[in-house]
């Protein structure tokens, strides 16, 4: 098994770990095009439950409704 030949200095490690968290940053935010909230790229809307203009989750607001037209 290979082994280093010598010591790494903190210094060198420290920079190395350094160029890979300069790389991560917080996910794009877009606002949702059917309410307007603040939602992550490419993710459906929490609060309304649409994506890219088509509904694709059900909410707490749909199911309240649901059950409105219910009773």
């Amino acid at each position: 098994m290979a082994t280093p030949k010598m010591k790494v200095s903190h210094r060198r490690t420290h920079m190395r770990f350094a160029h890979w968290l300069g790389e991560k940053t917080a996910p794009n935010m877009t606002a949702c095009s059917h309410c307007g909230e603040m939602i992550q790229n490419y993710c459906a809307c929490p609060v309304c439950g649409y994506y890219r203009g088509r509904k694709v989750l059900k909410v707490a607001a749909d199911k309240a409704e649901t059950e409105a037209k219910a009773e």
